[in-house]
C-alpha cells in the first residue's frame, strides 16, 4: 500500500458557471470554504451544570477570491451588474483542487453564488506591486465532489 501524502494547496482553479475564459480561472488565493452549525441554547429545568446546545441550521462563510486585476473581465461585469443595476444572476462557482497531473482531485461547488463585495488594492507610487482585486461572494451552500 503506497504512503499517502496530503495534496498541495497551490494548484487549483476557479470556474464560474457559463464562463470558459481561462484567465477568469486564475486566482492567487481562495478562502471561505467552511461550514458550521448555528446552535440554540436550551436550559433544562433542574439541570444547572450545563445548557444544551442544539444544532439549528448550517452557516456557510463568504467565498473570498483574490487575483491580479483583469481588464475586460466577465466576472467583474457580473459583479457590477449586481452593484449598479441590482441585477443578481446567481451562479455556481467551483473551486477545483488539482493533482500533480492537472486532474481534478476535489471540487467545491458554491451553489447560488452572488456578488457581495468587490475591492481593489491600494494604489501607491512608493511600491512596486501588482493591483489586486478581491471578490467576495455569498452563496447558499456548497457541495463537495
Amino acid at each position: 500500500m503506497p504512503v499517502y501524502y496530503p495534496p498541495w494547496g497551490f494548484y487549483y482553479k476557479v470556474h464560474f458557471e457559463a464562463n470558459a475564459e481561462p484567465n477568469e480561472a486564475r486566482f492567487q488565493s481562495v478562502s471561505g470554504l467552511s461550514v458550521e452549525y448555528d446552535t440554540e441554547e436550551y436550559k433544562e429545568g433542574g439541570e444547572n451544570r450545563f445548557t444544551h446546545k442544539l444544532p439549528v441550521r448550517t452557516k456557510y462563510s463568504d467565498l473570498v477570491l483574490k487575483r491580479g486585476m483583469l481588464t475586460g473581465s466577465e466576472v467583474v461585469t457580473w459583479c457590477f451588474d449586481a452593484f449598479r443595476q441590482r441585477v443578481f444572476k446567481a451562479k455556481t462557482v467551483s473551486v477545483i483542487l488539482m493533482n500533480e497531473k492537472g486532474e481534478p482531485l476535489r471540487t467545491w461547488n458554491g451553489v447560488h453564488a452572488v456578488p457581495k463585495k468587490w475591492t481593489v488594492s491600494d494604489l501607491n507610487a512608493n511600491e512596486n506591486s501588482i493591483v489586486v482585486e478581491t471578490l467576495e461572494l455569498t452563496y447558499q451552500y456548497f457541495t463537495v465532489a
